[in-house]
């Protein structure tokens, strides 16, 4: 119960204090003695690896930045790293006294273990008591104490915050310090006269999610590399967690425009990769992207905006390798045209486009000569790459650097206070806890003037450190020593004149970012795929349909997040050159076989095939003789013609040409672009000669003559048959019926005979009209037969 007691902020009565300290001293004593001859650096590096036996973390500290009349409460885990069970122990706070200067907060947070010559001495109370602390077991404690009775100066400052335990081991049976967790306690009670103008940038910057393919609906659906991006907008995603916690700060919106033209895509329907084709994105995931579009618009209201180029260019990269291959500046500029308009577009704010951020802050004069070719008058850098090495305390950010250019140097501490993993409670209260403190002492390096400075954290923040980050932000809300300010007006403060306007030299450019810059490779690959755009465009009648999907790509080819991907980087430039092939070779010249040419003169077709679904116009097919002399087209050794295919549709064009001897022929038939540049690949083919002589053809023409009188022969003979067959058929008949007439020998029969004949004639034509009008009816006889012969074209019965 006493144990539970002490951990709930009971601390040990005075007797039993005064009790365990006179044990001590005797016990240490002759300790003591014996190393009274030993130099101090000697004793300090043994408390150092005696106090890390166990790790003492510091999980909360609140209030973070505690005021007069505040409760400060620690609490944190013990764990017994050792190889033996820790007895009679205690837990102390120790508070130390007020730092100076940034690089005494640096020096504190540097150091590890125990040093009994510069760690203060513990409180009295409270204090944790801990019969027990076994090794491996982690052990939590909580220690609240007024701030009355910190000792703290009312002037304010930043103040050593450590906590410690104190214990013996079965090896060493006397009290030493044998765990130690420092952070740092800004306390300011009273707002300062000239407060700090702090810019916090809030970066909303993704990866390359984009192809350059599109599907063939009317909407040209974007087709995406992978469905990643969904992830980080999800509820408790990197993306959707900078949203929410960036809501509500008082920071500066630094947005990369191709993001906003993804998670767009995504809301209104995308596809994504599949094997060798790709499959429609989810309703789900158009629903997340929508949602997050719809919060970020209502957070950026209002707020100062910062469009970077679209796809956040590697502006290092293009200096140093890419300025190597002609027009790779021309991807930057069309980079920086297209951020403006994006982001007006998306989120209904007028952003800031003429700032430009290099990797890490890091510059030299090749790149800032590349940021301003494109338009940016402001550059951020950062105070390790422009140092102000002669001054004792931290100058205002903007910096003029010459041409009208203003260089806004970050604080290289504050933005990279929360870098690295911020996962576990300890790291990112220490993260937290510090920056506060470096902010509070660059107030007070220079109480008298107010300054403005800015902190450019990591572009792609995890959740983690995004939360660390807001903390901090947070902690500053009560505006005791510092205030808020937007990235343009920072970028407008009036400069430090003593601070330093020295661009470092290229040779000073970080080893360790130039191993990571994109290769020549890379703007080579770029060059050689908007050099085919730009032939490919020229002759499609919507080039809407492939322009932007293409030249989006080869923008996200130079972007900053391929640093460090360098294998993911060349897998996606290659995809994009395979998506513009795929197209170009969809107008194509058709294969032809070999021809043959009998005669002077005749047409040579050549066909073009359009598989695209647009019209394709604008184009010259030419076709060339290899031998003029033998082969003429149109009169000459070539000829051009233009030509227009319709959306999935081939055309054929034809050449006349004429031959002047016998023989083999080569021809090539090439597509030109209206300025003649060449279009896809030229096809070859054979045609023979094999002309005819006038003999020849006399006697081919005299063989076609006997022919037709050989045919006119027979036909005039089947003719004669057929009338002298109908003439003996008629004189039978005749006989047949003289013949019947001589045996019946009456008069009146015949008679009968003819006046019957008229009565039939009418019930023939009743019959007919009453069927009139039936297509299906055969047609009625028109007359007898003819028995002259056939005239010319009829068809003959047999």
């Amino acid at each position: 119960m006493a144990e539970a007691a002490a951990f709930q902020g009971t601390g040990p009565s005075p007797a039993r204090r005064w009790l365990r300290r006179t044990l001590t001293v005797a016990v240490g004593a002759p300790l003591l003695a014996g190393l009274l001859h030993n130099p101090a650096p000697a004793q300090a590096a043994a408390d150092t690896s005696v106090s890390r036996t166990v790790d003492v973390a510091i999980d909360t500290l609140t209030p973070s930045a505690p005021v007069e009349g505040d409760t400060v409460t620690v609490t944190g885990t013990l764990t017994n790293r050792g190889k033996r069970t820790i007895t009679d122990a205690t837990v102390n706070l120790r508070v130390g006294p007020r730092m100076d200067s940034r690089s005494e907060i640096d020096q504190v947070a540097r150091r590890k273990g125990f040093r009994s010559d510069s760690d203060p001495q513990p409180l009295d109370a409270p204090e944790i008591d801990i019969a027990s602390l076994p090794v491996g077991v982690p052990r939590d404690f909580r220690i609240s104490v007024p701030v009355s009775e910190l000792d703290l100066d009312d002037e304010g400052g930043v103040y050593q915050l450590g906590v410690s335990l104190t214990g013996q081991t079965s090896d060493a049976r006397w009290d030493r310090v044998l765990g130690i967790e420092r952070t740092f306690l800004p306390y300011q009670p009273e707002p300062t006269a000239k407060r700090t103008q702090l810019t916090y940038l809030w970066p909303l910057i993704s990866s390359a999610h984009i192809s350059a393919d599109t599907a063939s609906d009317d909407q040209q659906s974007p087709v995406f590399q992978d469905d990643e991006l969904a992830e980080e907008l999800r509820p408790g995603g990197r993306l959707d967690e900078m949203v929410s916690l960036g809501k509500d700060l008082p920071v500066t919106w630094v947005i990369d425009p191709d993001l906003l033209a993804s998670v767009d895509a995504m809301a209104n329907g995308y596809r994504v990769k599949d094997g060798t084709g790709h499959a429609a994105g989810t309703e789900a995931n158009r629903k997340l992207a929508e949602r997050w579009l719809g919060q970020l618009e209502a957070a950026v209201q209002g707020r100062k905006v910062v469009a970077l180029p679209f796809a956040d260019p590697d502006l290092a990269s293009l200096a140093h390798r890419g300025k190597a291959v002609p027009g790779s500046l021309k991807h930057l500029q069309s980079a920086t045209a297209l951020a403006g308009s994006t982001v007006e577009t998306i989120l209904h704010v007028q952003p800031a486009t003429d700032f430009a951020w290099p990797v890490d802050g890091a510059v030299d004069p090749s790149i800032m000569a590349v940021a301003t070719s494109a338009g940016a008058r402001k550059v951020i850098a950062r105070s390790d790459s422009i140092k102000d090495d002669d001054l004792s305390y931290t100058p205002t950010a903007a910096r003029p650097i010459g041409g009208g250019t203003t260089a806004v140097v970050s604080d290289a501490e504050l933005s990279t206070a929360f870098q690295g993993d911020m996962v576990r409670a300890e790291t990112s209260t220490l993260a937290v806890q510090e920056f506060l403190a470096q902010t509070l002492a660059i107030t007070l390096e220079q109480p008298q003037d107010r300054r403005s400075v800015v902190v450019a954290p990591q572009r792609q923040p995890s959740v983690s450190q995004a939360q660390a980050m807001a903390a901090a932000v947070r902690g500053l809300g009560a505006k005791r020593w510092t205030e808020p300010l937007d990235l343009v007006a920072a970028a407008a403060a009036k400069p430090d004149p003593d601070a330093t306007t020295t661009v470092p030299r290229t040779g000073q450019y970080p080893k360790k970012l130039r191993a990571t810059e994109l290769p020549v490779d890379a703007f080579r690959d770029m060059k050689t795929t908007g050099d085919e755009l730009d032939d490919f465009k020229v002759i499609l009648s919507e080039p809407s349909r492939v322009v932007p999907p293409v030249g989006n790509a080869i923008n996200r080819e130079m972007s900053t997040s391929w640093r460090g991907r360098t294998a993911e980087a060349a897998i996606y430039r290659v995809d994009v050159q395979d998506v513009l092939q795929r197209l170009t070779k969809s107008v194509v010249l058709v294969d032809k076989s070999d021809l043959t040419l009998s005669g002077r003169s005749a047409t040579i077709p050549v066909t073009v095939q359009n598989k695209l679904l647009q019209d394709v116009e604008g184009l010259v097919l030419r076709l060339t003789s290899s031998n003029g002399t033998r082969l003429k087209v149109d009169g000459d050794t070539s000829a051009e013609l233009p030509i227009t295919v319709r959306a999935g549709h081939s055309q054929s064009v034809k050449f006349p040409a004429s031959a002047n001897a016998n023989g083999q022929v080569s021809m090539t038939a090439q597509l030109y672009t209206a300025d003649g540049t060449p279009y896809g690949t030229s096809m070859t083919f054979s045609v023979k000669v094999s002309e005819m002589t006038p003999t020849v053809m006399l006697v081919i023409a005299g063989g076609v003559l006997l022919l037709v009188l050989a045919g006119v022969r027979m036909y005039s003979q089947r003719k004669r048959l057929a009338a002298r067959a109908a003439e003996a058929e008629a004189e039978a008949d005749a006989q047949a019926e003289a013949e019947t007439e001589a045996e019946d020998g009456a008069p009146e029969h015949a008679a009968a005979d003819t006046a019957e004949a008229p009565a039939a004639k009418d019930t023939t034509e009743g019959d007919t009209t009453d069927g009139a009008g039936h297509p299906s009816d055969p047609d009625a006889d028109t007359g007898s037969e003819s028995g002259d012969p056939s005239g010319p074209g009829e068809k003959v019965d047999r």
